[in-house]
């Protein structure tokens, strides 16, 4: 066993329960991989886990949080030949990522472009999977298609907003900061609307006529009756998170006349099959447009791990743009 520096969750409750401290972690099994972490991405799932809300799946620390990583494989299993020791590398986890070593399957790994520092790859695979897995995977967004996407400030956001323009869509963004509406458009996001009240269906209309064919959402109940009010004829519906409530009421007429999908999905409980499928598929489509400059990780600040329970305060208070990174020193 070796003897890493993680995250430590010492009960549930506000981010002074954030500590450092050490973990176990064991050698590489076969396909596997040890990876030696440099950063790791801050997200509201964290908090979520933090606060005893949100569980870490089987088989996964219950007390280190962390859902992406960047670093350099240290040493691989047998029968792994995806990676080699010295590559670096960035994924996404089921946890435990807030440390400085982890063993994931080495079918999930990505290879880190040599234009990105560690520390923007860590901002990479968590929000830009997350959007490929729903615009791609899930709604088949098409090219001259309409999307809507919901705190087009945040991680996701900003991933699915770079990704919908890249598909050639009319990508429309929304939030309820206008100062994040401007930072949004400064970086090319052409069509943004301030949400006030949770009201955003005319205003998504009086762009697109017809409404979005896509819509991304974060927010979840509390957008659920303007998302079916703004989604076009044979819309998707695509809910990644739930920061607006889990229950709302849904207008099942207007879904049946506009032949809508609703579609809900997540990355964290999912079997490593699916996930290396996802990965794999991300490395194909996407991963070559980071090299080439076309997508960047949009990080609002690196902060040295050390500093976790602020970056926790940072998130909870929303005053962030883009990611959070967290960094080993």
């Amino acid at each position: 066993m070796l003897k890493a520096r993680a995250v430590r969750i010492a009960e549930s409750g506000g981010p002074e329960v954030l500590s450092l401290g050490e973990i176990d972690v064991r050698s590489p099994g076969p396909h596997e991989a040890l990876v030696e972490i440099a950063a790791a991405g801050l997200n509201r799932a964290d908090l979520l886990q933090r606060r005893g809300l949100y569980p870490a799946p089987p088989g996964t620390p219950k007390d280190v949080p962390g859902l992406e990583f960047a670093g350099t494989v240290r040493e691989v299993g047998e029968g792994v030949r995806e990676v080699a020791p010295g590559d670096r590398v960035m994924a996404i986890a089921s946890g435990g990522a807030m440390a400085t070593q982890i063993v994931v399957p080495a079918r999930e790994l990505m290879p880190v472009p040599a234009a990105l520092t560690l520390e923007q790859a860590a901002a990479i695979p968590e929000v830009f999977l997350t959007a490929f897995d729903a615009l791609v995977t899930q709604a088949g967004l098409g090219l001259g298609e309409t999307l809507l996407i919901h705190a087009a400030g945040s991680g996701v956001g900003t991933a699915a907003s770079q990704l919908g323009a890249l598909m050639g869509a009319t990508v429309i963004g929304t939030s309820r900061s206008a100062e994040k509406l401007e930072q949004c458009a400064a970086r090319g996001l052409g069509q943004t609307i301030l949400v006030e009240n949770a009201q955003f269906a005319d205003a998504t209309r009086a762009i697109a006529p017809r409404g979005a064919d896509v819509i991304l959402d974060t927010v979840g109940a509390a957008y659920l009756e303007e998302n079916v009010r703004a989604l076009a004829t044979r819309g998707r519906l695509v809910v990644v998170g739930l920061l607006g409530g889990t229950k709302g009421t849904l207008a099942l007429g207007a879904l049946l006349q506009k032949r809508a999908r609703v579609v809900g999905t997540v990355l964290r409980s999912r079997p490593p099959e699916e996930k290396a499928t996802l990965t794999q598929a991300f490395i194909r489509q996407v991963l070559p447009h980071f090299g080439a400059g076309r997508l960047r990780p949009v990080i609002g600040d690196v902060m040295p791990m050390s500093y976790v329970a602020d970056a926790h305060r940072r998130m909870e208070a929303d005053d962030t743009f883009g990611k959070i990174v967290l960094r080993w020193e």
